[in-house]
């Protein structure tokens, strides 16, 4: 019994190292976890309590877009995304409509597809469930960045767009 506590508490203590970035120097090319669902049809509008009418995913969780990005510009990358998943685009540019806005894609550091919504880089919350926004206004840091996350609105908008009266929240746990 006791040989099999010792590789067992290895085998946690590296994940828990890797769920928190812990690696330091990691390559931005290389991606911690597995996007979150593809774009196109699988993105919508839907009404959520605290939030309003937001992004989700296919699955109904919602979108997001970190203030670092606003340019187009990828930073969020390796220990980051263990938390941050990227929305990736399946097929090529998806169709945009009057309610998500301004639907693109970006390629990613590490050459997959991202969307974007009026060029900023889309993301869903790994603290989040279908139907539930918790990472609106949080704030974090990553390889030396700081993140403030926003929930995207219908027509493409964020709360620090429409906005700059939603205080930020330092995530715990990280």
């Amino acid at each position: 019994m006791k040989r099999l506590i010792a590789p067992g508490m290895a085998i946690g203590a590296a994940l828990t190292i890797a769920a928190c970035g812990g690696g330091g120097g990691g390559s931005a090319g290389t991606s911690a976890a597995t996007p979150a669902a593809s774009g196109g049809p699988g993105i919508s509008v839907k009404q959520l309590s605290g939030v309003g009418r937001v992004l989700v995913d296919g699955s109904g969780r919602p979108i997001y877009t970190p203030n670092l990005e606003a340019s187009g510009k990828i930073v969020c990358a390796a220990g980051c995304t263990a938390f941050w998943q990227p929305v990736v685009a399946s097929g090529g540019k998806p169709a945009s409509s009057a309610a998500a806005g301004k639907l693109g894609v970006v390629k990613r550091p590490d050459g997959t597809m991202q969307l974007t919504s009026r060029g900023r880089p889309l993301y869903t919350f790994s603290e989040d469930s279908p139907g539930k926004a918790t990472g609106d206004g949080f704030t974090d840091a990553f390889g030396g960045h700081h993140f403030t996350w926003h929930v995207v609105h219908a027509g493409g908008k964020t709360t620090q767009s429409e906005s700059t009266t939603s205080p930020a929240r330092a995530v715990p746990g990280y």
